[in-house]
């Protein structure tokens, strides 16, 4: 008798996301069966799932386990083309971002490589779809882009070790940490909150690709591009401040919660810095990439 063949193993490399579906009224959660493929509907596939991206996280591995077994059903899914993706997570504790990390950046400015972690936030209230629109406010006449690799907290820690500072975090998306210079380098007595957190000056997404399904984090292509012309092209090797330093830095201060949403720095090639400086405008489109992760454009308005 042959031997009993034993169930393939659910896949544990996952891309999840927020969408509106077809006639559906609240924002869904679901996974990409590939990047730009369909949608797995989780919702319908595992109905005990929490409805909220940040509860789903909070659920840990009982959590990503259902989605698991979601994704390997091979059932509940959707055209991409029938869905609209929303930012994968909106309602983040904190928005933590670190200025000055990367080595290109830091030549591009004539400035030193920082010594510490220069650490700074937006307000979740920032937060834009990978799609949506970014609002020029009437405010400021200097609105820069900054393509960035975000993490994603999974894991409740303060006082992280280094060693172990991998397990607090459950994947990574695409940012663009959108900034007002002229409030965050001559106004509001040269505190950068403001100038990074005017609303919609958050975009992110398209998915959070689990840390599982990323061959080297600390080694991917990452580029943003405005109206089709290249502005930032390097790569993660370039972080002056790797993921595990962060993350124990930061948790030094404040306890790290499922959710919460970290900025890891941008590479040069930023419109303040260039001669003569270029902003965005009305009109204009910026896209965001990094290698493995997925693409974000969006237009301003």
């Amino acid at each position: 008798m042959a031997p009993a063949r034993l169930a393939a193993a659910p896949p544990r490399a996952m891309r999840l996301l927020r969408f509106y579906g077809p006639g559906t009224a609240a924002p869904r959660l679901g996974l990409e069966v590939e990047e730009g493929g369909e949608v797995v509907d989780l919702g319908e596939a595992e109905p005990a799932l929490p409805r909220s991206m940040r509860a789903f996280l909070e659920s840990g591995e009982s959590g990503l386990a259902a989605a698991r077994r979601a994704l390997a059903s091979g059932r509940h899914r959707l055209p991409r083309a029938g869905v609209r993706l929303l930012a994968p997570i909106d309602d983040p504790e904190k928005v933590i971002c670190v200025g000055l990390n990367y080595r290109d950046h830091c030549l591009e400015q004539d400035v030193k490589v920082p010594k510490e972690p220069l650490i700074f936030s937006k307000f979740p209230s920032a937060i834009a779809g990978p799609f949506d629109d970014i609002v020029h406010p009437a405010e400021s006449s200097e609105v820069d882009w900054e393509v960035e690799l975000a993490a994603i907290i999974g894991k409740t820690g303060r006082h992280i070790q280094e060693s172990v500072a991998m397990e607090h975090i459950v994947g990574f998306t695409v940012a663009n940490d959108v900034s007002a210079r002229d409030w965050q380098m001559r106004r509001n007595g040269r505190q950068w909150l403001l100038g990074k957190t005017f609303d919609t000056f958050c975009p992110i997404g398209p998915a959070i690709v689990t840390k599982d399904s990323v061959t080297d984090v600390h080694n991917l292509r990452i580029r943003c591009s405005v109206n089709g012309q290249l502005m930032q092209s390097s790569s993660t090797n370039q972080l002056i401040f790797r993921l595990p330093q962060l993350v124990a830095w930061v948790s030094q201060f404040v306890t790290l919660r499922p959710g919460d949403v970290l900025l890891t720095g941008t590479p040069p090639g930023v419109g303040v810095f260039r001669k003569p400086p270029m902003f965005l405008k009305p009109g204009d489109e910026v896209q965001c990439e990094i290698e493995e992760l997925g693409t974000i454009c969006n237009k301003v308005v």
